[in-house]
């Protein structure tokens, strides 16, 4: 065999061997797969590219010169996820603890670059000890580098954002940057500082898992939009949602094939309780009204007052917004109102129809949301319904109350389509405030104050708290029986697929952040 075939043979052997075979082992060891292993089980068979595999550091203080290893501590490249182009980086835990280098952040720079040009999604893998401390200020500069790309792609292509191993300093603000963060329970985790310098400064005792694990990023931060049990079944994730999503800004999700068939769901007549106040799980109304098995949600155990997520509607992809009167009573809250916001900003920016099902009291009152900014978080909401111009349709099926009413995707704001069931109430304010405070001089009057209230409470009930009076005036399109939702909501998406609106010409709008 020709000499230079073998060394080029030798040296693929040796990086597919990365920090070698004893790391390897370590790894395994720890419930974690390698790089390779990830990619293998994430891109179709037979379809990855690598680029860079030969890639070596140029530091040659503190003896690096002497520990060379190919690839440098992260695997790139692009290939197909269900027959779609993707593009990877999956960093190498078994290199330099996958410490982040110049030439580390050149490669993951470089198949940014080539994402972007090319018009496909960005996936990236995470396993780093953080910068590589050899290296100083240049490995900062290298993260840097991927930070302005993260910008620069967002928006542009779909960003995700794996976290299978650490992720601390300033390695986390590129996952931050991008659309969506998985994270896997007890073997990874981010955060700015870590335990150490945590109990240095304030004297807190808490573990890596306590301070920044995916159970605690999945229902507390909100930074983790989707959590797995391991890293297969987070690899399975990652590949759900990409069917979801449309390749770039420029198209569209693609519609799977339907064939229609009887669309009317009976189970939904009965599906809003008769006691306006007694809670449902909408979760239920939802899974009747979309595809069969085609709901998967997004930020499920965060601000679980409000439901976000996608599905589809007849083959066609949808964002999904929707209270949750099963917790808090659906109302918006801080946390609630940027959970639906980033979501809906999503939506819009890739092309993705967004539909709103809508029960809602109004806003949380109590010094802790003033305190915590409801009046800025909650605009947020209100701007990103304001500024998305992709086909929205909402649907009220009971409350739609105050302010909020407004904010979700009311016609006022520019919804496309409203409908509403025989049981929405349409109103400033519940009848029982209302009546207490249009009717105050006569219920004090009264020789039965209680009956009084009662009495007005109806009067007021029987005048608002429904949905023809917003029907009169166009607010809502349709009153709709709550078995036609899903016909309704087929025809009116197909109806909408060719909609075009364009807002004033800007550099960019202020969101209130």
């Amino acid at each position: 065999m020709d000499s230079r075939r073998k060394t080029l043979l030798k040296k693929r052997d040796e990086v597919l061997l990365g920090g070698g075979q004893s790391r390897i082992d370590s790894q395994h060891k720890k419930g974690k797969l390698t790089a390779r292993e990830r990619i293998a089980l994430f891109i179709d068979e037979g379809t990855f590219c690598e680029v860079g595999s030969f890639v070596t550091h140029r530091s040659s203080d503190f003896d690096m010169q002497n520990q060379q290893i190919l690839g440098d501590g992260v695997v790139t490249g692009y290939g197909k996820v269900n027959g779609r182009l993707v593009y990877v980086f999956s960093q190498d835990f078994t290199v330099f603890g996958g410490s982040l280098s110049e030439t580390h952040a050149e490669k993951i720079c470089k198949i940014m670059d080539l994402a972007l040009e090319n018009g496909a999604p960005l996936i990236g893998i995470n396993d780093s000890g953080g910068a590589r401390i050899q290296e100083g200020v240049v490995s900062l500069g290298g993260y840097a580098d991927i930070f302005y790309r993260n910008v620069q792609n967002s928006g542009v292509i779909p960003q995700l954002s794996a976290i299978m191993g650490p992720c601390a300093g300033g390695a986390v603000y590129s996952p931050a940057l991008t659309d969506f963060i998985f994270m896997v329970e007890n073997t990874s985790y981010m955060f700015v500082t870590g335990p150490g310098v945590v109990k240095t400064v304030t004297n807190e005792d808490v573990s890596s898992e306590e301070l920044g694990g995916a159970s605690v990023h999945g229902s507390k931060s909100g930074v983790a939009h989707f959590t797995a049990s391991n890293e297969v079944m987070c690899i399975q994730a990652l590949k759900k949602l990409l069917s979801y999503l449309p390749q770039n800004c420029e198209e569209k999700a693609l519609n799977l094939t339907y064939t229609e068939g009887n669309e009317m769901r009976e189970s939904l007549a009965n599906s809003i309780p008769e006691n306006p106040n007694q809670p449902y799980d909408m979760k239920e109304v939802i899974n009747e009204i979309v595809d069969g098995g085609s709901f998967f949600e997004v930020h499920q155990a965060y601000a679980e007052n409000m439901i976000v997520g996608f599905a589809r509607l007849a083959g066609r992809s949808i964002g999904l917004v929707a209270n949750q009167p099963a917790f808090l009573a659906g109302v918006l809250d801080v946390h609630s109102s940027q959970k639906a916001a980033r979501f809906v900003r999503f939506c819009d920016a890739f092309n993705i129809p967004l539909l709103v099902i809508e029960d809602v009291p109004g806003f949380l009152p109590g010094t802790d949301q003033e305190w915590n900014a409801i009046i800025t978080n909650g605009a947020k909401l209100l701007y990103a319904f304001s500024e998305a111009t992709v086909p929205r349709i909402t649907v009220i099926t009971r409350k739609a109350y105050g302010g909020a009413y407004d904010v979700m995707n009311s016609k006022h704001i520019g919804a496309d389509m409203n409908f509403a069931w025989p049981s929405a109430e349409i109103a400033v304010m519940g009848a029982k405030g209302a009546a207490e405070i249009i009717f105050k001089r006569d219920i004090d009057r009264a020789e039965n104050r209680d009956l009084a209230w009662k009495e007005k409470e109806k009067e007021y009930s029987d005048l608002f708290a429904n949905p023809y009076r917003a029907a009169a005036r166009g607010f809502v399109d349709e009153v709709i029986l709550p078995e036609e939702t899903r016909i309704r909501l087929i025809q009116a998406f197909e109806m909408l697929q060719n909609k075009v609106k364009n807002n004033p010409k800007k550099k960019h709008g202020n969101i209130p952040l």
